[in-house]
């Protein structure tokens, strides 16, 4: 026979497994939407106005700008180079009910000092201020690589300090600084080791899961174990992968990359942010036709989560 206590802890606990039950039963039977965006990366010769009206046409509610006919810096694209210019632009994505996710920067972390860093810094603070005017809620900084004769771990520091000294432009505003999972920082625990040393309320993680996995093949699942608490963004795409060459970028879901157990992962821990399609059209010309791919992600995407 149970003592009283026994009995009182047995009947909380119990209440407590079948209330989390309850909670439990009531996310997973919610259907999940999932928020889609794609990267100016692969129209490179569309105009503005034509990337948001075929995002606004295929259901798309978010926009992730990496260069406007290949103008690559955003503060010179005439859409966002002036405040009337701006505020029109924010304007025209408001008539389509879309919004900028991401702003694409080439800064690059990994700069010993001097003026390529400062030059590389300075890029990651203009598109910090650009993006607090578009209402922007993310910028991308690259890692970037290890060069050969500068150790590891000081290149990582140096990738840390240019992380948080963006991060520190960005305070006090509704900016963070974003480190994409790219070049030779791909390694789940490098990642890892990077995001702890540079915990900052603007700093987060760009999760590209083949710029990772098309190296390491370390398994999503693990990845976003690991990595969640930093993810504020991703970059979805598929790809045809053979060791010793470069990714062959083909459409979604008809890869090499288990790119779906990285989808799952998000869906099933709740992230709310952007699965934004990058299909790199501007670095691979051989790419096909972007409008046939661009609808083909958002078809797929709502097909999965049906």
């Amino acid at each position: 026979m149970l003592q009283p206590y026994s009995r009182r802890h047995f009947l909380q606990t119990s209440s407590l497994l079948v209330a989390g039950a309850v909670v439990s039963s009531s996310f997973t039977s919610k259907k999940y939407t999932p928020h889609l965006s794609f990267s100016s990366l692969g129209c490179p010769d569309w105009t503005f106005t034509q990337i948001i009206d075929f995002a606004a046409q295929h259901g798309y509610t978010g926009l992730e700008l990496r260069g406007i006919l290949r103008e690559m810096d955003l503060t010179k694209v005439k859409e966002f180079a002036t405040e009337q210019s701006r505020k029109d632009t924010k304007q025209l994505m408001k008539d389509k009910d879309l919004r900028f996710v991401d702003l694409g920067s080439s800064a690059t972390l990994h700069f010993t000092e001097g003026p390529e860093r400062i030059k590389n810094l300075d890029e990651g603070k203009r598109f910090i201020d650009l993006a607090q005017h578009l209402d922007c809620p993310f910028v991308r900084a690259f890692p970037n690589i290890i060069p050969k004769g500068q150790n590891k771990a000081a290149t990582m520091d140096l990738i840390t300090k240019g992380l948080l000294e963006l991060a520190e432009h960005a305070k006090g505003s509704k900016v963070s600084i974003l480190l994409e999972s790219h070049g030779d920082l791909v390694k789940i625990s490098d990642l890892e080791m990077v995001m702890k040393a540079a915990t900052h309320p603007n700093a987060g993680l760009i999760w590209d899961v083949v710029n990772m996995w098309s190296v390491t093949r370390e398994a999503p699942a693990e990845a976003y174990k690991t990595l969640h608490p930093y993810i504020r963004h991703t970059h979805i795409k598929d790809a045809k992968v053979v060791t010793g060459a470069e990714p062959k970028y083909v459409l979604l879901g008809q890869g090499d990359v288990p790119i779906f157990e990285a989808i799952d992962a998000l869906a099933k821990g709740g992230y709310a942010g952007y699965y934004s399609f990058e299909w790199e059209k501007l670095w691979h010309p051989e790419l096909g036709d972007p409008a046939v791919a661009l609808a083909d992600y958002a078809k797929v995407m709502k097909a999965h989560f049906a």
